[in-house]
């Protein structure tokens, strides 16, 4: 892959947003980086700057459209352009549907779809300018199949598939090499169930200790590895561990049928 490309990463400042970071700093790529944990960012930045010129940082709440909208202008002002975006900031929620409150549901879908589509819609036109453009979304197994307790990721999850779907096909009608991949990882090795939100009454620190010993498979570094070569290559799409393919053929296999599957192991764990 050559140097002296130019990208954006939203939730640098930490786990896969943070490892795709710095691998696209020892590819040379110059970069604007972003996250809400603004210390965080520095560290990243001091790695960074060893092996590129240039990588910004920015506090960013990514589920603020005014504060997206400058952080835009600000990165083409830096780079002097931009070919690819790695939206990859999200927080994981935990809640019944009805324990859930209005408010949550919607940060969730602020934080992991509506900043997806807004930074998407900012940066689509220098994505289009760019001989390689490519914009990358982070959905998950999850955006597959639904879960009990997870309503408001689930749906957040399954938007970002929808949309990054629609969006690369409208890059492919609307250039040649612009392209949009969306991942689907599986359990990731990261801070994401130690920081995750959840409604009244669950017990976070139990269902962050199960997800770690459980279900977190895959590191950062293998994901954005992973994440950055289907970028390059312009799939429309990149599924990362055997968790998330075991998700996504049971899908295919079962159809609706997997949501009598997901309750009756539930309640077995719970006996």
């Amino acid at each position: 892959m050559p140097g002296e490309w130019k990208a954006v990463v939203t939730g640098a400042g930490s786990g896969v947003g943070r490892e795709v970071a710095l691998q696209l700093a020892r590819l040379n790529w110059s970069l604007s980086l972003a996250d809400k944990n603004f210390d965080a960012l520095i560290d990243v930045q001091s790695q960074c700057s060893s092996t590129t010129d240039v990588a910004h940082v920015t506090h960013l709440d990514v589920a603020d459209r005014t504060e997206m909208d400058s952080w835009a202008a600000t990165s083409r002002s830096v780079l002097g352009g931009i070919d690819a975006v790695f939206n990859v900031a999200g927080i994981l929620y935990t809640g019944d549907v009805i324990d859930t409150p209005p408010a949550d549901f919607d940060l969730v879908m602020a934080t992991n779809f509506e900043s997806v589509v807004n930074s998407s819609r900012i940066f689509m036109p220098d994505i289009l300018k760019s001989r390689r453009g490519r914009i990358v979304n982070v959905s998950s197994a999850f955006g597959f199949m639904s879960a009990p307790g997870y309503s408001a990721y689930n749906s957040s999850k399954f938007a970002v598939r929808g949309f990054t779907e629609a969006l690369n096909q409208e890059l492919r009608l609307a250039s040649r090499t612009a392209r949009a991949t969306c991942v689907i990882p599986g359990g990731l090795k990261t801070s994401i169930a130690r920081t995750a939100r959840a409604a009244p009454g669950v017990d976070q620190a139990r269902t962050a200790d199960f997800f770690d010993s459980r279900i977190a498979r895959t590191t950062p570094e293998v994901a954005a590895q992973r994440i950055i070569a289907a970028a390059w290559k312009g799939k429309s799409q990149v599924t990362i561990g055997n968790d998330a393919r075991l998700v996504a053929a049971t899908t295919r296999v079962l159809g609706p049928h997997y949501q009598r599957l997901l309750p009756s192991l539930q309640a077995l764990r719970r006996t």
